[in-house]
């Protein structure tokens, strides 16, 4: 598979490729160029290019092309959540969840770039303006590096492509090493809609290089970078020698809080969800179970209950619930942090065994409150750490003492409780009675601390892709 620079499909200046594997197999898929400075260079600069053209296009235009694209992507659905299943271990069932949120998200974008409006501001407010009018506009901020990790491609795909487009930005995707795929063929399915060449580009190769070619820039103007709060800092510091903007989407150590009163039933079953789906490899998963000491027993009994009955199998089986991690690399490093909790006075009581990629579904309990994974150890995988509390107070010390704050949640049956943990945790989103998986399109979602800069949704997201301009008529009264 190619990469698509100023639109046309096209392989590295040199030549060389990287390969694809699945995870799950180890059998080859594809392969993909690894981009060279040149090639990075040439994206960029027919990006600066093709966005004088394409922000030229009227909204309503774009968003006709948009439906275009939608309208590919229900006829190719099937063949794109194949390809999503294998390249990223998913179950193909979740794959198709996330390609059919292609529309969802393309849409709401288009309505809500209708409605860029700007603001007026009347004459005589202040002293000395009492003949002028000011009003103001939105303007795009011009070439978007879009960087997505692996673990939900798509979503976050929708998340920064579709308002870059439709504000009037040049996109250039930089996907993951390890599942490219899926967007090279959505980014080529954005070009047959008719997104003017140039204006949605594709580059493959390793991050370190490429993606680290492609921020330095100077002709990149805003990058939007999903990814580890290692990586981000990085960025942001590339960034810093272009002034760049930047919108930071990192690690998170997500607290889950069962309080004396929760219904433990229902806090279980918003585990499976909030926890085992992609294997856990979500940045907004809970990874921090925290759970009132009287109702530890039967919150890790019922854990283990519902875990052990979810089907797992290849990927690819219908059936499949849980597939298999982004890489056997991954699934060691899960393996190594799951063996340094319990060195740190964690105990087993599920799972705790790989095979390659594939991690088993864990439950520790006993986890001291000082462990690495009770503070700023980000387990990406289907680990289930479970720390006791006595107070409501403790359980809010422990779960603000992370360095990250992406999102919380809290169960209890009173609202009184649940408000005030939900107020008092110091992170983007608080969910009260569910898991703190949670992400609509239409929220603004973001973190504090370490895991962000800024937000991404349809409330926000074309805050972070446009500039505003003052345009005075003076002496117009």
């Amino acid at each position: 598979m190619n990469m698509i620079i100023n639109g046309k499909l096209v392989e590295a200046s040199d030549g060389k490729v990287l390969e694809i594997l699945n995870p799950a197999t180890g059998k080859l898929i594809d392969t993909v160029p690894a981009a060279t400075e040149e090639d990075i260079k040439n994206a960029v600069s027919a990006a600066k290019a093709a966005q004088k053209i394409w922000a030229k296009v009227p909204v309503y235009e774009k968003s006709t092309i948009m439906r275009k694209f939608i309208a590919l992507v229900e006829e190719n659905k099937e063949s794109l959540a194949r390809t999503l299943s294998d390249e990223t271990g998913k179950p193909i069932n979740e794959a198709r969840g996330e390609i059919g949120n292609i529309a969802i998200a393309f849409e709401a974008f288009s309505e809500k770039a209708k409605h860029l409006y700007g603001e007026v501001i009347p004459a005589g407010l202040e002293a000395g303006q009492d003949k002028h009018i000011l009003f103001t506009q939105r303007e795009p901020i011009g070439v978007v590096a879009c960087i997505i990790p692996f673990n939900f491609p798509c979503d976050l795909f929708d998340q920064k492509v579709a308002p870059a487009l439709l504000s009037g930005n040049a996109a250039i995707v930089k996907p993951s090493t390890d599942n490219p795929l899926t967007l090279c063929k959505l980014s080529k399915l954005l070009v047959d809609a008719g997104v003017t060449d140039g204006a949605i580009q594709i580059v493959t190769g390793r991050g370190s290089k490429v993606g680290a070619w492609l921020c330095s820039n100077p002709d990149v103007h805003l990058i939007t970078l999903t990814g580890s709060t290692e990586v981000g800092i990085e960025t942001a510091k590339t960034a810093a020698g272009n002034l760049t903007h930047v919108a930071l989407e990192l690690g998170g150590n997500d607290a889950f809080i069962v309080c004396e009163d929760a219904d433990v039933d229902l806090a279980t079953t918003e585990l499976i969800w909030g926890r085992m789906y992609n294997t856990g490899q979500v940045c907004c998963a809970s990874k921090r179970f925290l759970v009132h000491s009287s109702r530890v027993e039967e919150f890790a009994a019922k854990a283990v209950e519902k875990i052990s009955a979810i089907k797992r199998g290849m990927p690819s089986e219908e059936t499949a619930q849980m597939g298999c991690l982004i890489s056997e690399k991954a699934a060691i490093d899960v393996e190594k942090q799951v063996n340094l909790t319990v060195d740190q006075g964690g105990r087993i009581i599920l799972g705790g065994k790989r095979s390659g990629a594939f991690y088993d579904p864990t439950v520790i309990i006993d986890v001291p409150k000082t462990a690495d994974v009770a503070i700023d150890m980000e387990i990406f995988g289907p680990v289930v750490p479970i720390i006791a509390f006595d107070t409501v107070e403790e359980a809010i010390e422990i779960a603000n003492a992370s360095i990250f704050g992406l999102c919380g949640c809290v169960f209890s049956e009173n609202m009184k409780t649940a408000f005030k943990v939900a107020n008092a945790l110091e992170c983007g989103g608080s969910v009260i009675n569910g898991a703190s998986f949670f992400r609509s399109f239409e929220m603004p979602f973001g973190g504090y601390k370490f895991s962000g800069i800024g937000t991404e949704g349809v409330l926000s997201t074309f805050n972070e892709m446009t500039t505003t301009k003052t345009i005075v008529l003076k002496n117009i009264l």
